[in-house]
Formats: structure tokens, sequence, C-alpha cells
């Protein structure tokens, strides 16, 4: 796409009729202030589109939109949400919750204006909700523009340089403030040289999308090399406990909140994947974390440390090396060593989003530690937005997990109440220039939903689908989207990696289907099948002992194949292709029926989808064909090599007489 913008960007799910309600009555805001002008002229554009009022004086008002008396002591994201006579009321906690209140009104169309409305608080269960994104300011010979982006080029870099025309910048806060979202990275975990310089001599570049970023209530976040000190500071060495590198550091991070005073924080990876960190001076994760937190901490801002930390210079023949224990090995012994504004930032599932994973012990073995939960929005194993896949149903049942049993608080209460400020949850963004923002129009139901689950992590997915729907698409019949939508998680499942498998795709670009294409290689992700079986050996008693990583009494049900989980079994066990399921058929079997599956209902999906045609604009129900063309061939290629590698492997046929190549 061109450096300009597209006239005809997809509006999302803030299409003018989603203001309908709030744009055709008599609107009151009470407050003052960059984000209550935000509101005003949000109101203002409404009632311009539906004849409203965006002036109305309070005793004529049919929406009251006004500060609570008493400022809250908290973040102030949040407000209440009342009908107080004939008129709906927002009292908001802050001029945030002022902007929440706003989009909740949106959200709920006329049933917001209904007379029998009862009284509702609304505050965010987690306090700092970022998206991450791995854009590159330099095109990168092998990752583009953005890393794992799958939806054009950067929405803030063209080419080694600041976008001219950050409006889309403003329209991307925009959405993102509807969601409930309120922080974003806005380059690459992986910071190469260029990013680097983000932090210095380009510190302007960074203010001016800060800027553009302010009047939705989102602050801007920036990825940090490790070796910033020696690239751009000409000392000689990073080492987190020499003096001229914390005072390096501290200088540096002066300047920066000096020319962006609501700067957000840093987000490191270090010593992963080739990135530098304090290992190469004999260090800790501690060491270099809390290096970072004292330069940041006159500020009141933390540093986001990931967690994703593993050799990736494996021998494959050594079966003692296990990728899904590293990041418990590596910092589960430093629980309390880190600083208060040291936030380390853990991946949901212990090995790469998967499809599907088990919850990451080390979100629970930490409880001295201020830990963040990671998700992916962008598809990078889950179809790359080229296939339908809605994904909350899986971060649902990440955040519902009960590390104490069926006792006990869920993963997300005990994010939320162990962290000062309301926990945290971050998730790698996937938007780019594209005109429908995420390539796959929709895709953008993870995008929207993941800032509902970050405010509020018990809210059911399929009430958040439906609420994307409706303002999506107004005038499509919503039973039917929904239906397509809703198990398309399950779907993708079916027809790709079975049984917790994993990582059965295609080395580098990990699109389709590649059984032994990470078998042999150094990055540590085996399945391990042979003529006699399938799955990794990840028991105490016999295998690489992860299962000892979880606690009571998780570590009993993965222990053993009688008390784990289907979903889960191929993750923690290596069984016999004969070996009887939970379900009653065996896991052979399994494969073949579920990628049977699988492929038969991207196929009903993709009907289902034409039918639609009429009341679907007519270009998004063009890319949206496109796409599921795409994915029911991509669902075929799976289903033929899986089943045929297994049939071959196994020597067992499919009971049901199906064609197997």
């Amino acid at each position: 796409m061109s450096e300009t913008s597209s006239p005809e960007v997809h509006p999302a799910w803030l299409p003018p009729s989603a203001f309908r309600a709030l744009g055709s009555r008599r609107v009151h805001v009470e407050a003052s202030g960059p984000l209550a002008d935000t509101v005003r002229a949000e109101v203002a554009r409404a009632c311009a589109l539906f004849g409203g009022n965006a002036s109305s004086p309070p005793a004529a008002a049919d929406l009251i939109l006004t500060l609570a008396a008493v400022p809250s002591s908290g973040s102030g994201d949040g407000f209440l949400l009342a009908r107080r006579g004939a008129a709906t009321i927002v009292i908001a906690d802050g001029p945030a919750g002022l902007l929440h209140g706003l989009f909740e009104v949106v959200r709920r169309g006329e049933a917001a204006f209904a007379p029998d409305l009862a009284d509702e608080r609304h505050e965010p269960a987690l306090g700092l909700r970022v998206l991450d994104h791995w854009d590159n300011v330099d095109v990168h010979p092998v990752m583009g523009q953005v890393e794992r982006g799958y939806a054009g080029g950067s929405i803030f870099w063209h080419h080694g340089r600041l976008r001219n025309d950050l409006t889309r910048v403003r329209d991307y806060a925009r959405l993102l403030a509807a969601t409930g979202i309120n922080a974003v990275t806005v380059n690459n975990v992986n910071v190469h040289r260029s990013e680097t310089h983000l932090l210095t001599d380009r510190l302007g570049e960074v203010a001016a999308i800060a800027s553009t970023l302010r009047p939705y209530g989102i602050r801007l976040h920036l990825a940090i090399n490790f070796a910033a000190p020696v690239i751009l500071g000409d000392l000689p060495t990073a080492d987190p406990l020499d003096d001229r590198v914390r005072r390096w550091w501290r200088e540096t991070t002066d300047r920066v909140f000096a020319t962006i005073p609501d700067f957000g924080g840093y987000l490191v990876k270090a010593d992963s994947e080739g990135q530098p960190g304090p290992f190469t001076y004999g260090r800790t994760h501690a060491d270099g974390a809390n290096m970072l937190a004292a330069a940041l901490a006159p500020h009141d801002a933390p540093v986001r440390w990931r967690a994703f930390v593993y050799n990736h210079r494996q021998d494959w023949r050594d079966r003692s090396t296990d990728r899904a224990r590293a990041a418990h090995d590596h910092f589960a012994p430093l629980d309390g060593q880190f600083s208060g504004n040291v936030i380390l930032q853990v991946k949901h599932g212990p090995m790469d989003f998967q499809t599907r994973e088990p919850v990451s012990p080390v979100l629970f073995a930490m409880p001295r530690t201020r830990v963040a939960v990671e998700l992916q929005v962008t598809q990078e194993y889950t179809g790359q937005q080229r296939h339908v896949c809605y994904l909350p149903p899986m971060w649902s049942g990440v955040l519902a997990f009960r590390p104490d049993g069926d006792s006990g608080p869920a993963l997300a209460e005990r994010l939320s109440t162990r962290t000062p400020g309301g926990g945290v949850l971050s998730a790698v963004a996937n938007v780019g220039d594209d005109p429908f923002w995420t390539g796959h129009p929709l895709a953008q139901a993870n995008l929207y939903a993941v800032g509902r689950l970050a405010w509020s992590p018990g809210r059911d997915p399929a009430a958040i689908l439906d609420e994307w729907i409706t303002l999506t698409f107004p005038d499509a019949p919503r039973q039917a989207l929904h239906d397509l939508m809703a198990d398309s998680w399950l779907t993708y499942e079916q027809y790709t990696a079975p049984l917790g498998v994993g990582f059965m795709v295609r080395p580098g670009h990990h699109y389709g289907p590649d059984v032994d294409g990470y078998e042999y290689t150094p990055w540590g992700t085996y399945h391990f099948a042979d003529r006699d079986g399938i799955g990794v050996d990840r028991t105490t008693a016999t295998g690489t002992g992860f299962t000892s990583q979880y606690p009571h009494p998780w570590s009993e049900r993965y222990e053993s194949p009688a008390t784990c989980p289907d979903e889960l079994l191929l993750f923690f066990h290596h069984v016999p292709y004969t070996h009887v399921l939970h379900s009653g058929t065996t896991v052979i079997q399994h494969i073949y029926d579920t990628h049977f599956a699988g492929a038969e209902r991207v196929a009903d999906m993709r009907a289902r989808w034409a039918d639609l045609a009429g009341t679907i604009d007519p270009a998004v129900h063009a890319r949206v064909t496109e796409r599921l063309a795409e994915q029911l061939r991509s669902a075929e290629e799976w289903r033929d090599q899986i089943n045929t590698y297994f049939h071959r492997k196994s020597g067992i046929p499919d009971a049901k007489g199906r064609t197997i190549h």
C-alpha cells in the first residue's frame, strides 16, 4: 500500500451507524481536559450525523457524561452507567473513564436509554491493557515491515521513516479505546539497529506517535535493545551492574520523559533467539531488569521483561532438553529478586502461541513477582489471518484457569489482585495498513475481543462475538455470522495439529503443514512420532519432568495419561496410536476423524458465507470469500498430509474407509 492512507479504510466496529442512538439525542458533557475534549468531539460528530444536540443543558439532556465529584484514587478508567430520571448518566472516575463510558453507551445503542436501565459499575480488572506491535522501522530482509504481520505494512513506519500522515494512527487509537486497550508498544521486540535509535536521536518520531495516540487515552511504550549503551552510547559494555551503564540508562530515560511526559515504559526481549542480554556479562535477568527499573522508577513507569527465554541451539538427539521447561527453569528461582516496577511478561503457554497448549506454570509460580500474561492476536500459528480463527475461547480458558484446581481464584483474578494497578495483559497486535486493518475482515473480531477480555476477563467470548458482529455488521444476519465464527478455533485445531502436539508447520514462515518440519532442527519442537506412537514424554517419572513445574493437582493430572485431558495428551505423553482417549476413540482414529471433519467444516463455512451475499458490504464479502477459498485449500492440504503421514507411520487404516493418499 502507498505511504498515504486509503480513503476506503474499513471503519471496523465503529461505523457511523453505531452512533445512531447517541447521535439522535440531546447530550451534555460536563468535564474539561484533553480526554473530555475527545468525548465532546465524538458526541458532536455523532449528533451532526443523526440530528441530536451535542450541547444540551443538563436539565434537558437524554445523556449526561460527567466526572465524579470525588476523583478516583485508582486509574480513573472506571465509571457508573445509570438512569436518573429521564436521562442516562455516565459518572466517570476520571477523564479516561469518561471516554470508556462514552463507548459503553455506543455499544449498548438504544438499550443504553431504556427507562429500566439498572445501575452498573464498570471497572477494568487489569490496569495495563497493552498491544505490542512487532513493527520494524526498516523493512527486514526476512520478516518484512511487520514481523509475523499478515495485514500489510506498518501503520507507524514506511520504509525506514515515520509516516507523514498519522491520521490512521489516530483512527487506530479510537478503535482501541472503544475496546478498553490503554497502551501500545510501537516497535518490534526484536530491536534492530534502526529501532534502537528510536530511544535517542529518533525520539521525535516516537513523540509524534505518542501525541497522536494521546487524545484517546493510549499511552506509548517502546521496545528497547539491551545493548543500546554500546550501540548508541559508545560504551564498551552493557553490563547492568556497571555504573556507567546504569547512568546512561538513567540519563537516557530522563530525556525520554522530558520529551514524552506520559511515556508508558520499556518492553525487553533479552537473551532470547539471539537478542542481547545480561547473560553476556554473567548477570541474571533480575540484574538486567532491575537496572532498567531503577531508571524508570522516578517516573513511576514499569519495565516489562519477557520470559520467552530458551536455548534455540539444541541437539535434537538430546531428549532431556525441553523447551517447555525453559521459562520456569530460568525465572522461577529469581522470584522475589525483581524490583517492584518490573513486570515479568509470560506467554500464555510454555511453548510459542500454539493452537493448543497448557497454561504456562510461570504465571503462577512466582508469588513475589509482578507477572503479566501475553497473548498473540496475530495468528502466527493459527492461520495467519488467512483462516477464520476466533481466538477468545482459547484466551478465556487461559484467564479462567484455576492453578489450585477446581477451587481458588482464576488466573486473571490472581494477576489482578497481586499486581499494583490492577494487573497486566499484553497481546501481540495484528493490524497493518491493509484497508481491513487485519487483512481478513473477520480477524478484526480477535483485535476487538482482546481489549474486551483485558477489561473483563470473565466475559463470555460468545457474547463478545455477538457484540462485535452487531457493531461491525449491523445489517447482516447475526446468528449466521455467529455460527460461522464461534467454533472456528476448534475447527482450525481439528484440521491441523492434534491433541496438543503442536508445531507441525513449515519452518520459517509457519504456514501450512510440515509434520517433520521442526523435528530435527535446533528449535526444540518435536512430536517424536515413530511406528509405535506419538507425543512428547514430559512426565516426571520417565520424561523431561515438565509436569513437576505445576502445582497440585495439575502436576498429578498431567502426569498420567489416565487423567490428562485428551486435548493435551500428546503435549505431555508419548502414547501408542491405539491408545484409547476419554472420548472412546483411539489416537489414530481421532487424527483421521478430526482432520476429515475439520476440512468438511471449512467447506460448510464457505457455503454459509456465500449465502450472506447481499447482506454484507460487497468489498468485505469479496475479501472474505477469497480468504475462505484459501482456508479450504489449506484445510484439505492439512487433512491429506497429516492423515497420510500417520497412516504410513502407524500402518493402521481408517476404520471408516475414507481416502487416505
